[in-house]
């Protein structure tokens, strides 16, 4: 099955084996017809990273998000589960939370139904007349959840395989690091004009070190001695070796020497993206928006003993001065690819082995779409 102006050459040529492949066609990233079957099909359908746990660590901790489309909120309840609850009211639909907070009832400000931390409703005023009214049945909707490496997912699909077995290879690649045991110590907000896939093809390839990055991470970490394994699972690992891979490393608790040394980027699809240096991770928290637009959290993430140290505020700013620079490069190179993507003459164009991440995720995306 194709869609609109994705022809059966273009995927063809996108499917080929990695020596011969091209990229998707432009109107993979551009065409909104596209975009409302990507989101039913791949984004809706999907697992999505929407909270650390350690962001909603008591009773009544919240934090609201976006999935595909359904607004929602984690929520930690008085039992001390962590649950995700659709943020629409069930009488007239208005938002009932926004943004992040603590609170043990969470009342509509349209005509004041609440509702406690487990979703269920506890006032509805003046509903005495309403015929077959049933408290029990009008609580906020629960979405599908679970808890992995302390990262809260979910999805709108009730028959999705579960996320944890999707991922055991991923989980492995990273066993040393603890995952879990991070916590986000600051969060970078931002708003792209861009599809979605332009910001994950971006992280997943260390070709444009060269370009993009030539005095900041090209004289670290060399493009050309970049690393993506092979995978039958959903995601998909970008190792960047340290070009000085004999300097002198920190000691770091469970992380060999080159875990400390290296830069790793990891995507589990479509959009869980880690970037990964010793003790110190960077979670892309990427929201679609529309085939044009995103939102995107940058959480600073940092094991929880290191809050102990005397040097961590200043060990944070320097996380946050340096992400900002990389990723302010990375915005004028994805404002250029967003700029050809939608011109009259674009083409798909040929994949550098280097960028084998991308060749892999778009193997998964053409699926989830029926392509």
């Amino acid at each position: 099955m194709t869609h609109v102006r994705l022809s059966p050459a273009d995927v063809a040529a996108s499917r080929n084996p990695l020596a011969g492949a091209l990229t998707l066609p432009p109107a993979a990233y551009t065409d909104p017809a596209v975009w409302e079957i990507e989101r039913k099909r791949v984004l809706a359908a999907s697992w999505t990273p929407l909270a650390r746990v350690d962001q909603v660590p008591g009773a009544g901790d919240y934090v609201s998000a976006d999935l595909a489309g359904e607004p929602v909120m984690v929520v930690r309840g008085e039992d001390g589960a962590v649950r995700v609850l659709s943020r629409v009211c069930r009488h007239r639909a208005a938002l009932v939370a926004d943004g992040a907070g603590c609170r043990r009832l969470f009342t509509c400000p349209y005509h004041a139904w609440s509702y406690d931390t487990a979703g269920a409703l506890v006032r509805a005023p003046l509903m005495e007349g309403a015929d077959g009214f049933d408290v029990a049945a009008h609580g906020l909707r629960e979405i599908r959840s679970e808890i992995w490496e302390g990262f809260v997912m979910a999805t709108l699909d009730a028959d999705a395989p579960a996320f944890a077995p999707q991922v055991s290879g991923l989980a492995d690649y990273f066993a040393n690091y603890n995952l879990g045991g991070f916590v986000v110590a600051r969060t970078l907000d931002y708003a792209h004009g861009w599809n979605w896939k332009v910001l994950a093809e971006n992280f997943m390839e260390a070709y444009h070190h060269i370009a993009a990055h030539s005095k900041t991470l090209e004289p670290g970490y060399h493009a050309r001695d970049s690393q993506v394994p092979d995978t039958d699972q959903p995601w998909s690992i970008l190792h960047m070796p340290a070009a000085d891979r004999d300097a002198p490393q920190p000691d770091v608790p469970g992380l060999e020497d080159w875990q400390v040394r290296d830069l790793i980027a990891a995507i589990a699809f479509p959009g869980l993206m880690l970037a990964m240096q010793g003790p110190f991770m960077a979670w892309y928290q990427m929201t679609p928006q529309g085939a044009d637009r995103l939102d995107l959290k940058i959480h600073l993430c940092f094991p929880d003993w290191m809050q102990d140290l005397d040097d961590y505020a200043a060990i944070v700013d320097g996380a946050e001065a340096a992400t900002r620079a990389i990723h302010a490069e990375d915005i004028a190179a994805n404002d250029l690819v967003w700029a050809g993507l939608n011109a009259p003459l674009s083409r798909p164009g040929p994949l550098s082995p280097l960028e084998k991440s991308i060749w892999q995720m778009n193997q998964w995306w053409l699926s989830r779409m029926g392509l």
